[in-house]
């Protein structure tokens, strides 16, 4: 990496983080400077007050990161088979890497429209690198545009080796990304969970041609530390019941004013955080009551929740499971809000609609465990560590909570218990 890294930007988690000039120049550009109006981690804040950093700081971070991991490989023989254009566009594709992302965290992930998710926000990266400013901005800095997307849209099919290696590092178990958001989340949130021994894993990958990066068995720990702390975020601040309600709120808005026709996916693109709210506020659907309860911190009270999917091995063991199972979809989750909705008002004598109840279920995520360890000649979770692939399964597992929540128009007035048996009879695994 010969060019000058001269321009600093100040920063709370790594200090100076250097940048070329036209780096820094293409970080003043309107597509990124919209990361800093969105915020990191979403509604987290009404848990943890401190969690107002943004897309903006997190980008900063990980283009710190990877590139000190670039320099750690290159000095350890990666320089055979990586170009100076090449290590432009790996460093332009940390830094713009959530050019796409969607606000409000993950509320838009699940939503879709006559079939059609909404597209990931990788590829609206990739999309936003390919057009102007960014495409002209980012050939100043030495990379090739189209290879910056290909490293970071892993469905732009390429069988370059050298953009392989490098989208390799930038998602993976030890990448740049999750070694600065488990940081600077754990920072911001003011938890220890998340703290990362950066110096001591950057110090212990190994480059490999094929594979990204590979580790030997002293590194082990530090891939056993990563999963742990991702746990923990997940159970702590992540996915905590009420940061999970406040998403979910957000979710169910967007879903009625899509399924409604009152605006369109394409809206939703490019939307910062206090974007979302003005286009909300300008339409007039069922939902848009959710989402201002949302903005007006009123939450949804819970008034039921128990352990999702039930499966062993992929093998449902009870109907309940395979009920639980359909609420993934969130148009099988509608229609099951609003029966809850008429159950729930013969059982109180209160009239309620579905915009009264609220099921929650997260997402699928994953505890990427496919390190090689180069010495054991075996992948990291048949390795010599204690987090075997049932035990990662098992961290999935305990992680996701079905809920049911009511909204706090009628949360203080309905009796809580008689609503938990309604839903343990449908919903709790025998």
């Amino acid at each position: 990496m010969n060019r000058r890294f001269t321009t600093a930007v100040r920063d709370p988690i790594w200090k100076h983080i250097y940048l070329t000039e036209p780096l820094f120049e293409a970080s003043r550009s309107e597509p990124f400077t919209r990361l800093s109006r969105i915020r990191q981690l979403g509604p987290t804040e009404i848990l943890y007050p401190g969690a107002t950093h943004t897309r903006a700081s997190h980008s900063y971070g990980v283009y710190h990161v990877a590139k000190r991991l670039l320099e750690k490989l290159v000095e350890r023989g990666a320089g055979e088979w990586i170009t100076e254009e090449g290590t432009c566009s790996y460093l332009a594709a940390a830094l713009f890497h959530d050019l796409g992302h969607f606000p409000y965290t993950h509320s838009l992930k699940e939503l879709s429209l006559n079939g059609s998710p909404l597209k990931e926000h990788e590829t609206l990266t990739a999309e936003c690198i390919l057009r102007e400013p960014l495409y002209s901005l980012t050939g100043k800095t030495g990379a090739d545009p189209r290879q910056v997307a290909a490293i970071i849209d892993a469905s732009v099919h390429t069988d370059d080796g050298e953009t392989l290696f490098f989208r390799r590092l930038l998602s993976g178990v030890l990448d740049p990304d999750k070694l600065d958001y488990l940081n600077r989340d754990a920072f911001f949130c003011g938890v220890p969970y998340g703290t990362q021994d950066t110096d001591y894993i950057l110090s212990r990958l190994i480059p490999d041609r094929e594979r990204g990066v590979v580790i030997d068995s002293p590194a082990v720990m530090s891939v056993e530390s990563i999963l742990f702390s991702k746990y923990l975020m997940y159970r702590s601040v992540y996915w905590h019941r009420q940061v999970r309600i406040a998403t979910a709120m957000m979710k169910k808005a967007l879903y009625s004013g899509l399924s409604e026709g009152v605006f369109t996916q394409e809206e939703l693109y490019n939307q910062d955080d206090a974007g979302i709210f003005s286009l909300i506020q300008t339409c007039r659907f069922t939902g848009k009551k959710v989402a201002l309860n949302l903005h007006e911190r009123r939450l949804y009270h819970v008034v039921y929740e128990t352990p999702f999917n039930g499966a062993e091995s992929g093998v449902f063991r009870s109907a309940e499971s395979a009920a639980q199972r359909q609420l993934e979809n969130l148009d099988t989750r509608s229609i099951h809000e609003a029966e809850l909705a008429e159950l729930f008002s013969r059982a109180m004598g209160t009239e309620l609609d579905k915009t009264d109840i609220l099921i929650d279920i997260p997402e699928e995520i994953s505890f990427e465990s496919d390190l090689w360890v180069t010495d054991e000649k075996k992948t990291f979770s048949r390795s010599s560590t204690i987090f075997r692939e049932d035990i990662i399964e098992q961290f999935t597992r305990s992680l996701r909570i079905l809920r049911i929540a009511v909204s706090p128009d009628i949360g203080s007035k309905i009796d809580h218990r008689k609503l938990a048996e309604i839903c343990n009879m449908r919903y709790t695994i025998r």
